[in-house]
């Protein structure tokens, strides 16, 4: 028999986080550093440990569904703060609390001489309040307020280096962009608002057989299929969908423990949440899940190409966090969304590992990111080092690590698939194994093997290798002048007085702990979330369940599936395995063995190089086209509503009161004689007016 969970404890989970926030945020100077980080880790961690017993209290058949706190009421419409704790939403608490603990503490170590320490700590709390807020909520007002404080607490962590250009740049593109997708979200809910009647999941849910009969006002359109498609929009902003994945690589200007904690298993993870929760409503419309199909795999498989070109290490992952995300995506229009959501989790895991690690290997190179100028630190840097091989061999999806399972569940799901798009949509997630694996090992190579490229200059084209040719051309201008400070400029070439270390405890550890789920919750989960009753348990919805009822390609997958040792096992005789292979021997071959090819490559495919560098001019068209648009839309409001029909209003009835006041004021002489003439005529007037009314 189900039960009923403590509301006081789902309270808690949420206002722990939120509760570490404000004293960090308001109260930083007087706890210090250590208050600051003790207070939100203490937070987080309580939020952590709830989450985990909420999540065996909902594997053991609770579950909640009810309204917290009623905002107000208009008409028949009531605006609430609800829970909803089922095994999606419990899974979800235990993944965003457990990497925030992590991120919280390897900040300690990250953070330790920056000056905005308590400033850090308190948004990264208050992220995950906002996050767990989003996910926990039952109805879609509390949904979209948790949505947009994601968003404004990432723009705030992008642009933390508020001194950066560069910084203020990246987190104004975040926000501007994730707009573009908000629009879209709104539209989709204010659609099932106003045809459902309420805001709440469950209402919406039981009337969706109604909604899937009704057209479009004016179309002969769907309206749920318009409704899930501006859904899906906000979800391509969010979760990063071409084209509106832009903001997201230039996200990596906030420190890098942002990147793990927003880019890698949260905020951009939330579109996929939501498309998993609106399930229901999305298994009506074959044109919807079509769309999310084509556009999640032209993520998955053009940002994969722009990974192979980057050389600046936290961007390498980034555009791995863009493909993974088309994986998920593909899954959801494969109606795969449990799928989805075992990819979701497992590649929270080894994600936040790999931009941890990432960030450990800045620390040791002295905040050198740029792959050219490393190598070989696997020798000093031990823990980053094997930490960051199991990151990447689970993103590749190796046999028996935890991105295995998800990936070939994915690429399963969508060969089942007999949806429109789904033949592209293969092709994509297969060929995307092979670029995957080849930009992991081409960073990891780089970065771990081979020669030492720390010691020497720098690499010409990085940013310290253009810094030191800038400060060497200044030093040879002062000699030309006679200027000179008789010493030689040694910027960019004093690096063997600095060799790489391996980072303080506060670092590696969270790295240590987020490797082993790395290797083992997908053989874990696999069972029980894609072919047992995981999503089962704690449903609120009458079994309303994302199992994909109307498309079953996991009901099939299922018949194939013998056990996690037998999947590993199979899977050699599989296509995918060697793929992945594939991409790390070319990787080994031209950053190891022929390290000289990759310039000749680069310089045969000149302009396919320039095109990858340009990331399909996609930042230019989204310039004029959306940028140049909205300036041209606002200056048109401003210039045609605002200043001729608001400021004509406003304008003309000022200068009418003050022509009327300038003929008025001629009749307020002072005079007595004026003012018994006025009576005089005012009396003709009436006089004259009666007589006329009583002649009639």
């Amino acid at each position: 028999m189900s039960t009923i969970l403590n509301e006081n404890l789902l309270l808690a989970i949420p206002l722990a986080p939120l509760a570490g926030s404000l004293i960090a945020g308001l109260f930083g100077k007087a706890v210090g550093r250590a208050g600051a980080h003790s207070v939100t880790i203490l937070g987080v961690a309580i939020a952590f440990v709830l989450s985990a017993v909420v999540f065996f209290q909902v594997m053991d058949g609770a579950s909640f569904n009810a309204t917290i706190y009623q905002w107000m009421t208009i008409g028949k419409t009531n605006f609430e703060v609800g829970f909803l704790v089922d095994s999606l939403t419990a899974m979800m608490m235990c993944v965003v609390t457990f990497v925030s603990l992590m991120v919280h503490i390897y900040t300690i170590g990250y953070m330790a001489d920056d000056d905005g320490y308590q400033r850090f700590f308190s948004y990264i709390s208050l992220f995950t309040f906002s996050m767990l807020m989003l996910v926990m909520s039952n109805n879609f007002l509390q949904l979209f307020f948790g949505w947009e404080a994601v968003g404004l607490v990432s723009y705030l962590l992008i642009g933390f280096y508020y001194t950066r250009p560069t910084a203020i740049y990246a987190n104004m593109k975040a926000f501007i962009v994730n707009r573009i997708g908000d629009f879209g979200f709104l539209l989709g809910i204010g659609l099932l608002f106003a045809f459902a009647g309420s805001m709440n999941y469950g209402d919406v849910f039981a009337k969706r057989t109604e909604l899937a009969a009704l057209s479009f006002p004016g179309t002969d359109w769907g309206l749920l299929t318009v409704a899930c498609i501006c859904l899906f929009i906000g979800a391509m902003g969010k979760s990063a969908q071409f084209p509106l994945h832009v903001w997201l690589p230039d996200s990596m200007e906030g420190p890098t423990p942002i990147s793990a904690l927003i880019h890698a298993a949260t905020m951009v993870t939330a579109g996929i949440f939501m498309v998993t929760r609106m399930s229901p409503l999305f298994e009506l419309s074959d044109t919807a899940l079509s769309f999310v199909m084509v556009i999640g795999a032209i993520t998955a498989l053009f940002m994969g190409f722009l990974g192979i070109i980057q050389n600046d290490i936290k961007r390498v992952v980034a555009y791995s966090t863009l493909s993974q995300l088309g994986y998920m995506t593909v899954a959801l229009g494969a109606s795969a969304y449990s799928v989805a959501v075992f990819h979701l989790m497992t590649h929270a895991f080894f994600k936040a590992l790999l931009f941890l690690g990432a960030g450990s290997v800045i620390i040791g190179m002295h905040h050198d990111q740029d792959i050219r100028n490393m190598g070989g630190l696997r020798k000093y840097m031990p823990i980053t080092w094997i930490t960051s091989l199991v990151g990447s061999l689970a993103l590749i999806g190796t046999p028996f690590f935890s991105g295995f399972y998800s990936k070939d569940s994915i690429i399963d799901a969508v060969k089942l698939s007999n949806l429109p798009g789904s033949g592209f949509a293969y092709f994509a997630v297969v060929a995307s194994v092979f670029v995957t694996a080849l930009y992991s090992f081409r960073m990891y190579f780089l970065v771990f093997h081979g020669k030492e490229r720390f010691r020497g200059p720098k690499h010409p084209e990085s940013p310290m290798g253009i810094e030191a040719a800038a400060h060497a051309h200044d030093a040879h201008a002062h000699d030309a002048h006679g200027h000179g400070h008789g010493h030689d400029d040694t910027h960019g070439h004093d690096d063997h007085a600095h060799e790489p270390h391996e980072t303080p405890w506060v670092v590696w550890l969270p790295l240590v702990l987020l490797a082993i789920p790395s290797v083992v919750i997908g053989a874990i989960g696999v069972g029980p979330m894609l072919f047992g009753d995981f999503f089962q348990h704690g449903v609120a919805f009458d079994k309303v369940i994302f199992i994909g009822a109307n498309h079953p390609a996991v009901s099939e997958m299922a018949e194939e599936f013998h056990g996690w040792a037998s999947m590993g096992l199979h899977s050699v005789s599989g296509l995918p395995v060697w793929l992945a292979l594939a991409g790390v021997v070319v990787a080994w071959f031209l950053y190891i063995v022929r390290p000289d090819l990759p310039a000749v490559i680069k310089r045969a495919f000149g302009p396919i190089y320039t095109l990858l560098d340009n990331k399909y001019y996609m930042d230019k068209i989204n310039e004029v086209v959306f940028a140049r648009g909205a300036v041209a839309i606002g200056r048109g409001l401003w210039k045609e509503g605002d200043v001729v029909v608001i400021d004509g209003i406003v304008n003309g009835s000022a200068r009418f009161i003050g022509w009327f006041a300038g003929v008025i004021r001629f009749l307020q002489s002072g005079y007595i004689y004026h003012y018994a003439f006025a009576m005089i005529i005012g009396m003709l007037g009436l006089l004259t007016l009666f007589v006329t009314l009583g002649g009639k």
